[in-house]
């Protein structure tokens, strides 16, 4: 081998390959969960059509209305106010996926920035923001909610959105600083630094591809404790009307 041969820049082997879907394909669980979830997608886009019953009309209704047993015509019955309860049960996943998706996206913003920052930059900086997520982490996430629900005047959809949103990051923020702080460590990262890549460039282009993966798989975790919120606040009377139609 010559020495010109030596000197020529070999490609970083360690680079892991990502994933490709056939692979997802004959994963039998991960398929059963995502026709799971395009189900419950796709009744909660399609509820007009797949009942004939607007559960947020007002109507008259008589003692016979009320608590009928499962028919034709109710696959559910009827509930003490004389409504539909597939109906309901349909509109009310229109309402949790909304929520759950837009406020895990929030998370998903805030924990990621601030892990990438915390774990790519470190030092002093680094310590700030995991004292700072530390903070949020030993508040109970759910009596903050309440609290803070509480207090808004304005408790429409969005604003419960970003409430929520708000205050689920902790999670997805430990996690990706832990991805990264072993990611900034690998001979890729070294290289790209050795010809002059700059910081962000660095994150854009090397760390956050690979940590995303795992930022997505927490995601999952986000949106059903969303949901989960959500059905509290509504629970205790403090959920928000709005119907989307």
């Amino acid at each position: 081998m010559t020495a010109t041969t030596q000197l020529l820049p070999t490609a970083p082997a360690e680079l892991p390959r990502p994933r490709r879907f056939s692979s997802f394909l004959r994963n039998r669980v991960g398929l059963i969960g995502l026709v799971m979830i395009g189900v419950a997608v796709f009744v909660a886009v399609f509820a007009p059509l797949l009942t004939p019953y607007d559960p947020y009309a007002r109507t008259s209704v008589t003692i016979l209305d009320i608590y009928q047993p499962p028919s034709a015509a109710h696959p559910l019955g009827t509930d003490d106010g004389g409504g539909d309860v597939f109906s309901k049960l349909l509109y009310g996943a229109r309402v949790s996926l909304v929520v759950g998706f837009a406020a895990a996206f929030i998370s998903l913003l805030i924990g990621g920035a601030i892990g990438l920052i915390a774990g790519y930059f470190g030092g002093r900086l680094g310590s700030f923001l995991m004292r700072f997520t530390d903070f949020f982490l030993v508040i109970p996430d759910l009596a903050l909610l309440i609290v803070i629900v509480a207090v808004l005047r304005d408790r429409s959809l969005v604003n419960l959105i970003i409430v929520i949103g708000a205050l689920g990051w902790t999670t997805t923020t430990r996690l990706v600083r832990s991805q990264v702080l072993s990611l900034r460590e690998r001979k890729f990262v070294t290289r790209a630094r050795a010809v002059g890549g700059g910081d962000w460039y660095i994150i854009r282009r090397h760390i956050l591809p690979l940590a995303l993966p795992l930022m997505l798989a927490n995601t999952v975790l986000v949106i059903s404790l969303a949901i989960l919120s959500e059905s509290t606040l509504s629970f205790i009377g403090l959920g928000d009307p709005t119907v989307i139609s």
